[in-house]
């Protein structure tokens, strides 16, 4: 649900500060613990550092990011791959695959030499 119209978005304040007068390449990483602030248009170009509950993700401000929120680009869980000895053996056939089908290509190119 979003925020109030008359409200406006939320930023964290001394986010604002942090930013306020410096320019997007020269100040570097910006730790922040405020996951709820929304990306303002001033905030593009700067690095920010959010925190995920672990250590802080460097996430790089573009401009389609504005009215989203920080902590939508760090993600607090780490994914692990799904499947089991299925799923590794089916990653083992298809990197087999790839090589037979390199070195396919390498012969056909050699005897074009």
């Amino acid at each position: 649900m979003s925020r109030s119209l008359y409200k406006g978005p939320y930023i964290d304040e001394k986010l604002l500060k942090k930013i306020a007068g410096k320019k997007p390449g020269e100040s570097g990483i910006i730790k922040t613990w405020s996951r709820d602030s929304v990306i303002a248009p001033e905030m593009v170009g700067f690095t920010f550092g959010v925190h995920n509950g672990k250590d802080h993700i460097p996430v790089v401000v573009a401009e389609e990011m504005v009215g989203h929120r920080l902590g939508e680009f760090s993600p607090t869980k780490k994914f692990h791959r799904h499947g089991g000895k299925m799923q590794k053996e089916l990653e083992q056939k298809k990197k087999e695959a790839e090589i037979t089908a390199a070195k396919a290509a390498k012969t056909t190119t050699a005897a074009k030499k």
